[in-house]
C-alpha cells in the first residue's frame, strides 16, 4: 500500500471532509522552503507549513540543540520542578517582549496558549471578588479550536456545532481604514453594558479571515479604552510573532501593551508543539496569595518540555542574527513590488502587505465562502504547479519562510498571477 492508501485507512485530518475532499499528499521529506511528495514531486512551502517555519525545513541548527537536549534531559515534569531551558527561554523572551510582560506560562499550542490566557482573565477578576463573565472579540476573528478560543473566534461554520454551550463573548468590528470609530464606540458601549473581563485580538492582522490588516494607532486607542476601564487586554501574537510583520512581535508597532500575549507557531521553528502565555506583574499577582484556591489551576503534561524549549532558544537565536533580519526586509520588498505590479488588475479587488505577509482578494461572479468553489479551484490549480497555498474562499495570501529565495518567490507570484488570469 502507498502511504496515501495507509492514511485513508486510518487517519482523520484537520479542517476536512473526509468524503468530498481530495487525497492528501504523502510528503517525504523538507529541505529549506522546498517538500518532496512520495512520488518525488517538488513543491515550494510559500505558507511555512501553516505559518510556524520561518527557517526552512530540516534546519540542522536547531535541529542540532534538539538533539543535544535529547541527550542531557527529554522532559520532565513542570509542577514542583523547573530546569534551566525554561528558565532561559523566559530569560530571552522577557529581553524582546514588550517591558511590562515579566511572567511566562508554558503550554502546547496557539490554542491552549489562548484557553490559558482566557481563564486568566476571567478568575483575575473572581479573585478579587468582582464578577466579570463577558470576553470582547472581534468579528471574524480566530482564536483556536480548544471551547474558550473557539468561543472567541468568529468564524461560524467551525462554531455553529456548539452554539449556546459557550462563554459569553461579544464581537466589534474590527477597526479597519474607516470603520475606526464604529470600532471604538462599539467597544465603549459593550464595556458599558456587560461585566467585561477581558479584549483579546490578533494584533493588526486577522490570519483566518484573510490576512485582514488594521492600523497599529488604531489597536493602541482600544487598548487605552479598555485601560481606562480596568478591562483585561491579550494579544493573539499565535500567528504574528517572531517576525512576521516585519518586526519580532506585532505588538512592537503599537504604543499601548497589552496584559497578555500568546504565543506559539514560530516559537519553536518548526519542529516541536510548544506555546507561551505571557503575564504582567500585576495580573500574576492577583493569584499569589495564601488562599490556594486563588491558584491557576491549569497545566499540561508536556508543559516546558526541556526538549521543545531547547528549540525554541535555537529559533529566537536564528530570528535575531543580521542574515535572517535582511532576509525579513528582502521578503517585504518583494511583496511591495509584487503588490504594486498587480494591485490594478481587473481582476483585483486589493492586495495588501505587512512584513513577510501578503495577500490579495480576487474577484468572484459569487460571494465565495471560506471552502467554497473558487477556493478550491485555485487550491488545485496552485498544487499542480508545485506550490503550497491555502487560500481562504477568494483571497490568495503567502507567508513564506523567511529562507525562501528570490528565484522561489518569483515562482509564488508567477502562479499567482497565472491562477488569476485562470479563474
Amino acid at each position: 500500500m502507498t502511504l496515501t492508501e495507509k492514511d485513508s485507512q486510518y487517519l482523520w485530518h484537520p479542517y476536512t471532509q473526509h468524503k468530498t475532499s481530495q487525497t492528501p499528499i504523502a510528503i517525504s521529506r523538507g529541505e529549506g522552503a522546498l517538500l518532496w511528495d512520495e512520488n518525488n514531486k517538488e513543491y515550494i512551502d510559500a505558507i511555512a507549513s501553516w505559518w510556524v517555519n520561518p527557517f526552512g525545513h530540516s534546519n540542522k541548527f536547531i535541529a542540532d540543540a534538539i538533539y543535544k537536549q535529547l541527550t542531557t534531559l527529554e522532559h520532565v515534569l513542570f509542577g514542583g520542578f523547573t530546569h534551566e531551558p525554561a528558565i532561559k527561554v523566559a530569560e530571552k523572551l522577557i529581553e524582546i517582549l514588550p517591558k511590562n510582560q515579566q511572567k511566562i506560562f508554558f503550554s502546547d499550542n496557539g490554542s491552549t496558549a489562548v484557553e490559558v490566557a482566557i481563564k486568566v482573565a476571567l478568575q483575575y477578576f473572581f479573585n478579587k471578588n468582582e464578577k466579570r463573565t463577558t470576553i470582547i472579540a472581534f468579528e471574524n476573528a480566530f482564536h483556536g479550536d480548544t471551547f474558550a478560543a473557539m468561543a472567541a473566534s468568529g468564524i461560524s461554520f467551525y462554531t455553529q456545532a456548539f452554539q449556546g454551550m459557550f462563554i459569553d463573548v461579544v464581537r466589534i468590528p474590527v477597526p479597519v481604514k474607516g470603520q475606526e470609530e464604529a470600532s471604538f464606540e462599539a467597544l465603549k458601549n459593550v464595556i458599558k453594558t456587560h461585566n467585561c473581563a477581558g479584549f483579546i485580538f490578533e494584533p493588526l492582522v486577522q490570519g483566518a479571515a484573510g490576512m485582514v490588516m488594521y492600523e497599529p494607532e488604531a489597536l493602541a486607542k482600544l487598548i487605552q479604552i479598555c485601560k481606562e476601564n480596568k478591562v483585561l487586554t491579550i494579544a493573539d501574537e499565535v500567528m504574528t510573532g517572531f517576525g512576521k510583520t516585519g518586526k519580532t512581535f506585532a505588538m512592537d508597532y503599537v504604543s499601548e501593551d497589552p496584559d497578555m500575549i500568546c504565543l506559539s507557531k514560530a516559537l519553536t521553528g518548526g519542529t516541536i508543539p510548544m506555546a507561551i502565555t505571557t503575564f504582567t506583574q500585576d495580573v500574576f499577582e492577583a493569584f499569589y496569595d495564601d488562599d490556594i484556591n486563588k491558584a491557576l489551576f491549569h497545566g499540561h503534561t508536556f508543559t516546558a518540555n526541556p526538549t521543545g524549549c531547547a528549540a525554541a532558544l535555537a529559533s529566537i537565536d536564528l530570528l535575531q542574527t543580521e542574515e535572517m533580519q535582511t532576509n525579513i526586509e528582502r521578503i517585504n520588498k518583494s511583496h511591495l513590488a509584487f503588490q504594486q505590479k498587480i494591485e490594478n488588475h481587473a481582476k483585483v479587488i486589493t492586495a495588501r502587505t505587512l512584513g513577510v505577509i501578503f495577500a490579495v482578494e480576487i474577484k468572484s461572479d459569487a460571494e465565495e465562502s471560506y471552502y467554497g468553489s473558487m477556493r478550491t479551484k485555485l487550491y488545485n490549480f496552485f498544487i499542480d504547479k508545485g506550490v503550497i497555498l491555502r487560500p481562504v474562499g477568494n483571497i490568495v495570501y503567502i507567508l513564506p519562510p523567511y529562507i525562501m529565495t528570490d528565484e522561489q518567490l518569483q515562482k509564488v507570484y508567477k502562479t499567482i498571477e497565472d491562477a488569476i488570469e485562470m479563474v
